[in-house]
């Protein structure tokens, strides 16, 4: 495929977090862009802002007459996007280059030389923070969040360097042709997808073996290549790690050299680990190592990771995407660290009945770590329900005393009733617009 003759690009799925990234490349090198999507939301007002046209009714009738040339349009789509879905249909009835998001991706990065994050945890914050550290090599940086320094989920650069969350989701990174990668981690998720953990190990063992140059991987991992890890011996080893005033201070030694004072400004040792696998993968590039260092030291995070939506003496609200136990005990961790004596609520929407079910003991285990907890009903997104799989089987299984179902409707009432004085709202549903709604609701509250 030429992308170079491509007139039209049209998007089914358009407001998820890496198709929308594509379209923004797509709109600033002269494409033109529009799509659908279910429902209005931040990402699709912000891609109507710089020109890109939205509809959410799945209807032939609202693809754009200039998208009918079949010839000049390729149309890429989410594999979230259910089969019957009526726009999919057409162009794939009719004969039009139809291709999945990962599929389309690699087009771009192919003929890039292509720096890849992949991992089932921690690769969106160590993708933005390579793609931070390539910004001044001119690389092109496609993420799966919304960067703070950029506001946004494309970091726009030329066409030599890419950067690239490799997204393990149904096999979607064996699409890629990765020069320099990581994988931050392998453990059991998407068994929606692969039915069996050794599946997914299996894919993350194809994905290794397409990398060309330099694969990297968290020390621990059953993968070959260079070792990273926090206070243990590996090829890239960080270690005199102090929190100084909120952030982190820490030296590095590498293969060959070392550096000394890296500050880094987001809590928790995953990040910690996660800015040392964007460090390597840049040091194995070239990036001197003093300015990789410049770079982490100004690095000032992604939106739903570990965000910070108020920070306050007598308020805390952190908004994060953790959707999986092992990502639930890092925040749990995180929180300890920097609020060792304060008590700690967790709101939680559980995303997919299966993987609510497949986690159960895993889940109540990592939310147990917290002094309280609310419960939304469980996330859908492309799932019927599970017979069995609620919201309240696992709040039964929580340990801990304070623990309560709650609606979307009444979630801040409930939240301002706490007397925790740190609020953690978690999960990669819908829960994310509910957020301001409770910064409000707080700031209220503490201004009286």
């Amino acid at each position: 495929m030429n992308l170079k003759t491509i007139h039209n690009v049209y998007f089914i799925g358009i407001g998820g977090i890496g198709m929308s990234a594509i379209a923004r490349y797509f709109s600033v090198n002269g494409k033109v862009v529009a799509g659908y999507d279910k429902t209005p939301t931040p990402i699709t007002k912000s891609l109507d802002e710089i020109g890109i046209e939205v509809h959410f009714e799945d209807a032939v009738k609202n693809i754009p007459i200039s998208f009918l040339n079949k010839e000049k349009t390729l149309v890429v789509y989410t594999p979230a996007v259910p089969k019957n879905h009526l726009q999919l249909n057409y162009f794939k009835d009719n004969g039009y280059t139809v291709l999945k998001r990962a599929e389309v991706l690699g087009e771009i990065t192919k003929n890039t030389f292509c720096l890849a994050v992949a991992g089932t945890h921690g690769k969106t914050t160590t993708s933005s923070i390579l793609g931070h550290i390539m910004q001044p090599e001119k690389a092109t940086s496609f993420l799966g969040g919304i960067a703070e320094n950029y506001n946004s989920n494309l970091i726009l650069g030329e066409d030599k360097v890419s950067v690239v969350e490799a997204d393990e989701f149904d096999r979607s990174f064996l699409k890629l042709s990765p020069n320099i990668a990581c994988v931050t981690s392998m453990d059991a998720d998407h068994l929606d997808i692969y039915g069996e953990n050794e599946f997914l190990q299996q894919s993350f063992r194809d994905f290794a073996s397409k990398v060309s140059d330099t694969l990297i991987v968290a020390k621990g991992l059953p993968l070959k290549g260079l070792t990273y890890a926090v206070n243990e011996e590996a090829d890239y080893k960080a270690y005199n790690v102090k929190i100084e005033e909120g952030k982190y201070v820490f030296d590095v030694k590498t293969p060959t050299s070392e550096i000394k004072n890296v500050v880094f400004h987001l809590p928790g040792n995953h990040n910690m680990m996660n800015a040392l696998a964007a460090l390597a993968i840049a040091d194995v590039y070239g990036v001197s190592l003093e300015k990789i260092k410049e770079q982490l030291g100004s690095f000032k995070g992604v939106q739903r990771r570990f965000s910070y939506k108020i920070k306050t003496e007598e308020v805390v609200l952190i908004d994060d995407y953790a959707h999986h136990p092992t990502e639930i005990k890092a925040v749990a961790q995180s929180v300890r660290e920097m609020y060792p004596k304060e008590k700690v609520l967790a709101v939680f929407q559980p995303h997919l009945f299966s993987r609510t079910r497949d986690f159960a003991d895993d889940f109540a285990e990592a939310l147990s770590l917290f002094d309280e907890v609310l419960l939304l009903d469980i996330y859908p997104a492309r799932e019927l329900p599970i017979k069995g799989v609620t919201s309240s089987w696992l709040l039964e299984k929580i340990t801990i005393d304070t623990k309560k179902l709650v609606s979307k409707e009444k979630l801040s009432d409930e939240i301002i009733k706490s007397e925790s004085k740190i609020v953690a709202m978690l999960g990669a549903g819908d829960i994310g617009l509910l957020v301001d709604k409770v910064k409000n609701k707080l700031d209220e509250k503490h201004k009286k």
